[in-house]
């Protein structure tokens, strides 16, 4: 057998078990994540019909599996075992209780079906893999709040929410429909459109105080969570545009991703960094003053306004 056959079998039955995995899987899909051509693909799904496995297809949908048809899980390679290690210890650090929780009885089940070799290689890494979060992610007095989203979302069910915002110092209560949920700069948040302000708003989970799913269904169609993101860069970010001695930036690392980091180019002996930033007034005028001795600010005129500000301040109090 040549390896162009053994790798198509594998990639055959790769392809059956992702059509076991979703509802509707397209063409392009599984061209691009086994980077072949789409008529390779065509001619794969035909090798499976053919092999008996009753396949549904749509012209510009995808394909699915017929309601019903299952085969037992293929065995794991101990690499796959092992990545289940550390999505394990992801989500006992980086989600609710609730959803750890489900995950745990999850990966019983993942275990049992380990053949002997595949089990001692787990036992060997679960109790030497460590993941340590730097901030806490969720009020603990709410374990199940990612739960109670997820389903939100699935469902397209309002839930209620009482919420203490970063600019105020008492909690409001609203009503939202979760779009989405993302994890950014170590922070899960939540994408909603919100009753009471009439417009989408974002929601950072760990200062959610209270989290009710409701029965009442959205009454609006979204789009989703991508174009919305977009949108909301569009809308609440200002651009920044600051040159930074070289000597100097390579030692800003991850802190510049945390202040909106979009682009640099070098110029000379500096690096002219471009960021889209939330909150240019307190937050990056800060952070820039850590190095502004080694940097110029070239847009917007409000930062520049501001850091000066900042500094005029900090002399007065040395006086």
């Amino acid at each position: 057998m040549g390896m162009d056959t053994v790798k198509r079998f594998d990639r055959i039955v790769a392809i059956f078990i992702q059509l076991q995995s979703k509802r509707i899987v397209k063409a392009q899909e599984l061209a691009n994540r086994f980077q072949v051509s789409q008529r390779t693909i065509y001619r794969d799904i035909r090798t499976l019909e053919a092999s008996g496995v009753p396949i549904a297809s749509e012209a510009g949908v995808g394909y699915s599996i017929m309601e019903g048809y299952s085969l037992p899980p293929v065995m794991f390679t101990r690499e796959e075992a092992g990545s289940f290690v550390a999505a394990e210890k992801l989500m006992q650090q980086f989600t609710d209780k609730s959803l750890g929780s489900y995950f745990e009885t999850a990966m019983y089940k993942v275990k049992s079906v380990l053949n002997v070799r595949g089990k001692k290689w787990v036992e060997a890494l679960e109790s030497q893999v460590r993941i340590f979060p730097n901030q806490q992610l969720f009020n603990e007095n709410i374990p199940n709040a990612l739960e109670i989203l997820f389903e939100s979302i699935a469902e397209k069910k309002q839930v209620f929410l009482r919420y203490t915002a970063l600019e105020v110092d008492k909690p409001s209560e609203r009503t939202i429909e979760p779009i989405g949920v993302f994890n950014e700069n170590n922070y899960w948040y939540v994408m909603g459109y919100c009753h009471l302000r009439k417009d989408y708003r974002q929601f950072r989970t760990d200062r959610i105080l209270k989290i009710v799913g409701a029965s009442k269904p959205f009454v609006l169609e979204h789009k989703t969570l991508d174009d919305l993101r977009k949108r909301n860069e569009v809308k609440n970010k200002t651009k920044v545009r600051i040159l930074v001695d070289k000597k100097v930036s390579k030692y800003l690392g991850s802190s510049k991703n945390h202040q909106g980091f979009v682009s640099e180019k070098i110029k000379g002996n500096q690096i002219e960094m471009t960021f889209m930033v939330d909150d240019v007034q307190n937050y990056f005028s800060r952070w820039y003053i850590s190095f502004g001795d080694y940097a110029q600010i070239l847009e917007p005129e409000s930062l520049k306004k501001r850091v000066s500000e900042i500094i005029d301040n900090m002399q007065n109090g040395l006086k």
